[in-house]
C-alpha cells in the first residue's frame, strides 16, 4: 500500500476523488463528535438601546441610524461628506474626510462618546490615490487615540460626487 494511506489508528484512509466526497466524509466525522451544550446566551434586552439620527435624506429611506449605541458599544454607519441644505461636497477627497469625521463626531457626542473612544475605523476610497489626504484628516482626529483602521479601495460609493466613506466603532469605559 502506498505510504500515507493509513490513518493513525491503522485504518486505510479512503481516496477522496471529489470535493463532494470529502464533504460527505466530514459530514460523517462531525456527526460522531460529541455535542456540548454552551451556557445560555446573556440576556441583552434589559440593556438600553439608543438610535441616532444625523438628519440625512437616506436615513428613512434605507431603514437605518447614523448611531447606535447598546451599553458600552457604539457603532455609527457609514459617513459619506454629506453637506447642509444638499450642497455639493468638495472636490478634494481630504475635504470630503474632514466632512465626515465632523459628522461622526457630533454623531458620537449624541451618545455622550467622543474620539477617545473610538476604537475601530474602516475608510472606503474610490480613489488608492487620495490615501494620504485622507489619512492626514484622520490622523488629525486619532493621532493619539490610534484605532484600529482598515483603509479599502471601492468602484464607487452611492452618490458619484463622493470620494470617501467612513465607519467607527467605539466603546465606552464601564459605568
Amino acid at each position: 500500500m502506498p505510504s500515507g494511506t493509513r490513518g493513525h489508528a491503522g485504518r486505510a484512509r479512503p481516496r477522496l476523488r471529489c470535493p463532494a466526497q470529502h464533504q460527505r466524509l466530514q459530514s460523517a466525522r462531525a456527526s460522531r463528535r460529541s455535542v456540548v451544550a454552551l451556557p445560555p446566551a446573556r440576556d441583552t434586552r434589559s440593556v438600553e438601546r439608543q438610535l441616532v439620527s444625523s438628519g440625512s435624506p437616506y436615513e428613512p429611506i434605507i431603514g437605518y441610524s447614523r448611531v447606535v449605541r447598546d451599553g458600552r458599544h457604539v457603532f455609527v454607519a457609514g459617513t459619506c461628506a454629506v453637506m447642509p441644505d444638499d450642497a455639493d461636497p468638495p472636490n478634494d477627497a481630504y475635504e470630503q474626510a474632514r466632512r465626515c469625521f465632523e459628522i461622526i463626531v457630533a454623531a458620537l457626542s449624541e451618545v455622550d462618546a467622543g474620539p477617545e473612544h473610538v476604537v475601530r475605523t474602516r475608510i472606503f476610497l474610490v480613489n488608492a490615490e487620495d490615501w494620504e489626504g485622507v489619512g492626514r484628516a484622520h490622523a488629525e482626529i486619532f493621532r493619539d487615540v490610534r484605532p484600529v483602521s482598515s483603509m479599502l479601495v471601492v468602484p464607487r460609493i452611492i452618490d458619484p460626487r463622493w470620494l470617501v466613506e467612513i465607519e467607527a466603532d467605539a466603546l465606552l469605559p464601564e459605568e
